[in-house]
């Protein structure tokens, strides 16, 4: 009997590595139809997962019913499963490098369960051969296996979008790929189990691994244009949003915006495959280009800022400014690599006194991740200027009044990234992207 079959007559068990943003999502929707172990090394997440609670908060407690799982944080667990997804981080270190320490760790823990004829799929965002050739040796090592002959391996790359409620799991087609031919059937059959939308069989391992990097490197570059394009059209003196109204209407115009370009995807995602072309020997201008513009936009955010409370005639050290928003995007939690940090930094680097308020994200993990104090609420008449960086729900409802109420007088700044305000005010200072 084949693994698909095995797994869908709860014969063998799929365990599911990282149970973060990516992984907990999968485990729920297969846990509905087969047998799976949800792993991770948190346990703290662990105790919350087990309670019906989504340490993301991205799932209601619902999502938790009718599954068929058992949460753990015990590698000892791990051995009665047959079917491996990894699904951890893979992020990029301070010299924006991959840093394959997670995907590593968690091909170790697999390695020490693996038994003939399992297989192990990776989903976490890696270059083209990162699989194959960093991982599998791992696999092998730890097992005492040997690829192919005793294991069989594939990757299907994650493409779940936090704060997304329309495109899921379901809804979103899935590329997957394997180590052979039956692996690709054995694995695609598996994920058609939960993807109503149903699955691209990739060519082999390495050009799935590569569709993943290219499509936020695509995103980033074209972002990265925009950003560019507004630093211009500023110096011209004109709204970058009310030029692209205008140039959207032809009806080939790519209509991306300018914005902060953080999280763990766009932001890091390129660097993989800037990674991979440098080590055979060719460095990507287009790409490094727009990685650096983007890295910068967080700084110019903050220098744009100060000097429009300078052009109010105020000196710069007793300013104060409300930094709204901390999470990396709108209506999500997740603070890591949030380029909101740059723009506090550059306001800091001005002895500008900063305050920083977010409705969703957890005031104990932004104090650890960034050594920065929440305040509760904002202080009324308090701020000279005010920075809208994160497009929280919450704040959409705010209007004019609402933010002149406050600034310490009538001559306060309103900094609109995205610029959602821009028909709204007329009586403050006003500049977005």
């Amino acid at each position: 009997m084949m693994i698909y079959d095995k797994l869908r007559n709860k014969e063998a068990t799929m365990a599911v590595v990282g149970l973060g943003y990516v992984g907990l999502p999968i485990a729920l929707e297969f846990a509905r139809d087969i047998k799976v172990i949800g792993f991770d090394i948190n346990q703290k997440r662990v105790d919350m997962m087990r309670n019906n609670i989504d340490p993301s908060n991205e799932l209601p407690s619902s999502a938790f019913e009718g599954c068929d799982i058992e949460f753990t944080a015990d590698i000892e667990d791990l051995k009665k499963a047959n079917f491996f997804v990894i699904a951890v981080p893979t992020p990029i270190n301070s010299s924006n490098q991959p840093d394959l320490g997670p995907v590593l760790a968690a091909s170790r823990s697999v390695g020490s369960a693996l038994k003939k004829g399992d297989y192990v799929i990776y989903e976490s965002t890696v270059y083209p051969g990162c699989t194959e050739d960093d991982c599998v040796p791992v696999l092998e090592e730890v097992s005492g296996l040997k690829f192919h002959e005793d294991f069989k391996v594939g990757y299907s790359p994650e493409r779940i979008n936090p704060g997304d409620k329309q495109h899921t799991i379901r809804t979103i087609v899935k590329v997957v790929s394997g180590s052979d031919e039956e692996a690709l059937e054995e694995i695609a059959k598996t994920y058609e189990i939960v993807i109503d939308a149903g699955v691209h069989r990739a060519a082999n391992i390495k050009v799935a691994e590569a569709s993943k990097v290219i499509e936020n490197t695509q995103r980033d570059v074209n972002i990265a244009l925009i950003n560019e394009l507004s630093i211009i059209l500023n110096r011209v003196g004109i709204n970058t949003y009310d030029v692209l109204e205008c140039a959207k209407t032809k009806w080939n115009f790519l209509n991306f915006t300018p914005g902060l370009v953080g999280g763990h995807c766009i932001g890091v995602d390129p660097y993989y495959l800037t990674f991979k072309a440098k080590k055979l020997g060719y460095h990507a201008r287009v790409i490094n280009s727009g990685r650096y513009v983007n890295d910068s936009m967080g700084f110019y955010v903050g220098k744009q800022t100060v000097k429009r409370i300078l052009d109010q005639g105020k000196n710069i050290l007793d300013a104060r400014v409300l930094v709204m928003g901390m999470t990396f995007k709108e209506n999500v939690s997740d603070i890591r690599n949030s380029k909101v940090i740059d723009v506090i930094q550059e306001l800091d680097s001005f002895s500008v006194n900063v305050d920083v308020v977010d409705v969703h994200a957890d005031p104990e993990e932004v104090k650890h991740e960034y050594d920065i104090d929440l305040v509760a609420e904002p202080e009324k008449g308090g701020y000279d200027a005010v920075i809208v960086a994160v497009n929280h729900k919450e704040y959409m409802g705010f209007d004019q009044d609402y933010f002149k109420s406050l600034m310490r007088d009538d001559k306060g700044v309103l900094v609109d990234v995205k610029g959602i305000l821009r028909d709204d005010i007329t009586d403050l200072v006003y500049w977005s992207l």
